[in-house]
């Protein structure tokens, strides 16, 4: 793997990036400085034939699709978000699980046949609403989620869920679950034809410390 250029593997910064690291570690691919402690965005590692990107999480399907990454992890939601197109998605890493999920105010009535919804997945959030017959009008935000409902700004908001304790702190409560959430290992379709060994060695690796099959 050591003779051709280093397969490159994007990491969704954050939690799956704390939860993956220990995985790599167990699969004999340290990063030479910690991702978390460094202003870099590329690391080599022990293992010469790959080497990390950290990335924003909705970046690392984008690096993947376009082949400046060969293979990536990153949450479901943001596969279900962005679509898979130009990628494989081989295996679920069950690490950084939790829930994509609709909250609203405690105690607050069911939305009518139209109804506000403040997310950051936009494309999940009117699907969903759609198969429910509801007309979303969607109102994009990238933070603070919880505070939508409880200044009138919408009626119903689609966050990723943990503990659900922000959520009960400013007086919300978790309502319907979308979709179980977890990391998965992705590839670029046209690198697993033109660099099949190395990937699917990549791939058996990730196989081999996660239980999981390909």
């Amino acid at each position: 793997m050591s003779e051709q250029a280093p397969v490159t593997l994007a990491l969704t910064r954050g939690r799956i990036l704390d939860d993956c690291l220990p995985l790599l570690a167990r699969a004999g691919v340290v990063p030479e400085e910690h991702p978390a402690k460094s202003r870099k965005l590329v690391f080599r590692t022990s293992d010469p034939g790959i080497r990390l990107l950290v990335l924003r999480g909705s970046d690392v399907p984008v690096y993947v699709r376009h082949g400046a990454a060969d293979a990536g992890v990153v949450g479901r939601d943001v596969l279900m978000e962005a679509g898979s197109d130009g990628l494989y998605e081989l295996l679920d890493l069950g690490i950084a699980r939790c829930r994509l999920m609709t909250a609203g105010l405690a105690g607050s009535p069911e939305p009518g046949p139209r109804a506000r919804v403040a997310t950051k997945f936009v494309n999940i959030a009117r699907r969903f609403y759609a198969s429910k017959g509801i007309q979303a009008d969607i109102i994009e935000l990238s933070g603070a989620m919880e505070l939508a409902p409880v200044l009138g700004l919408a009626e119903r908001i689609v966050d990723i869920v943990d503990t659900g304790n922000t959520l009960r702190a400013n007086g919300l409560e978790a309502l319907e679950t979308i979709a179980e959430v977890s990391a998965r290992l992705i590839v670029n379709k046209a690198a697993m034809k033109l660099r099949p060994e190395p990937l699917k060695a990549l791939v058996a690796r990730f196989a081999a410390v996660t239980g999981s099959a390909p």
